[in-house]
């Protein structure tokens, strides 16, 4: 599996946390930025993340801010996304079951570590469930 990876300043420390995380499973990631704890845009990051999955280079995204909110928002406007902002394992299993989603958000600074790190495992294993209700709400967002 290969993974496009990115944050902003607020969810820095998180995308190492989780670059390490893939990693030690055989997760092959694509680093989208940014590089350092330095202010940057959120917005410029998701779009890179969200164009590495659209195009069909990597199978899924994560992305990391502050609360995962900007970046969910950003990471929607792009045609083939389906971002989701998780905060629980719950919604990270649901949300690949019923909608398929394709890119992760999460929030730095409104997550613990243990449970981000529970969120992105349930995220990677879950399939979708390809039920026609589903498939059919998906496709009439798109």
């Amino acid at each position: 599996m290969k993974i496009a990876l990115g944050a902003d300043h607020g969810g820095f420390n998180y995308k190492n946390k989780i670059k390490e995380y893939l990693s030690s499973i055989g997760v092959e990631v694509v680093d989208a930025g940014t590089f350092s704890a330095d202010s940057c845009d959120y917005p410029e990051i998701a779009q890179k993340v969200g164009n590495f999955v659209v195009s069909g280079e990597v199978e899924k995204g994560i992305l990391v801010c502050g609360t995962g909110i900007g970046m969910s928002i950003a990471a929607n406007k792009i045609k083939g996304i389906r971002a989701a902002l998780c905060s629980d394992t719950f919604s990270a299993r649901l949300t690949r079951q019923h909608n398929n989603s394709n890119v992760l958000c999460l929030g730095e600074r409104v997550t613990g570590e243990g449970l981000m790190l529970d969120i992105v495992k349930i995220w990677l294993e879950t399939p979708f469930s390809n039920e026609e209700r589903h498939l059919r709400r998906i496709n009439s967002i798109e």
